[in-house]
């Protein structure tokens, strides 16, 4: 195939060889998806329906919920497809759709995750300012900004990445389509335009990053001067389940984008992309 215009579908990894594990993974995909749903469903309808919960936390929380979802019905499902009637196969429009809503969600969720950390960065650290600076307004701004920063930049890649000539057949080694896999399988060195991408997006994310170290940095400081120990409790207790998503959600995918081609294998690739686009999704909600 000298065209990506000649590809009319993608073949997708198989999560076992044996039809016995693949509807154990059915199952077990399956489970994660209801727990993803159920937990996810009731954050967004107890926020909705309860006047109480209309602050910018929770207005947050709602806007992660939904980009969760998100990325649960943009992989799981084609994956417990494709197990149930053992293929392996994804159409090209398919591939292509599935690109464009997994980084779309999965951008707007770290940019979401650090609109959190600033949320709680100023509850903490400047709580009289906290009305000016994080009123209703402002944070339907900062929300709207994270989905459409993450919707750009999701097209971006996407109209680059499957603009390139592909030659290597047409194997993907993963269970979904993602950008890393179909890189492997270009035959021209305009890969490298896509790549610069890749660069420019880390990082504006290392941005986010070390934004969120500091944030964090100045939280603690200002948690650990509080002289009683329930308003400490409450602080950690608000922060770190935060921080512990973060950093599930960030080592992941740095070391699914970011690790040198040398030690790429099929597990090796498998693994972290199941962290960071189908466990946090149910995870989430109980954190």
């Amino acid at each position: 195939m000298s065209k990506s215009s000649s590809i009319t579908h993608f073949l997708l990894l198989a999560l076992a060889d044996t039809q016995q594990l693949q509807l154990l993974h059915l199952w077990l995909f399956l489970g994660i998806s209801l727990a993803a749903l159920l937990g996810n469903g009731l954050i967004i309808s107890t926020v909705a329906c309860d006047p109480h919960l209309h602050t910018p936390m929770h207005f947050f929380l709602l806007n992660l919920s939904l980009t969760d979802l998100g990325c649960i019905c943009t992989t799981v499902p084609k994956a417990m497809h494709n197990s149930l009637w053992d293929i392996r196969t994804i159409s090209y429009t398919g591939c292509v759709a599935q690109v464009l809503m997994i980084l779309s969600f999965l951008t707007a969720e770290f940019y979401l995750l650090t609109i959190m950390c600033y949320d709680h960065y100023v509850a903490i650290c400047k709580p009289v300012h906290y009305g000016s600076f994080l009123g209703s307004r402002a944070c339907a701004h900062m929300a709207a900004a994270a989905w459409a920063t993450g919707f750009l930049n999701a097209l971006l890649h996407t109209v680059n990445t499957f603009s390139l000539p592909l030659c290597q057949a047409n194997a993907l080694g993963q269970f979904f389509c993602e950008i890393p896999q179909i890189l492997k399988l270009s035959c021209s060195h305009s890969y490298l335009r896509e790549l610069g991408l890749i660069v420019v997006t880390v990082c504006l994310g290392f941005v986010c990053f070390v934004f969120i170290v500091f944030s964090y940095v100045q939280i603690f400081r200002a948690v650990l001067r509080i002289t009683s120990e329930q308003g400490r409790h409450k602080a950690f207790s608000t922060c770190l389940p935060h921080l512990a998503v973060v950093s599930l959600f960030v080592s992941t995918a740095m070391f699914a984008y970011l690790k040198p081609p040398s030690i790429s294998s099929p597990s090796l690739d498998l693994a972290p992309s199941v962290l960071y686009s189908v466990v946090p999704p149910a995870v989430n909600p109980l954190i």
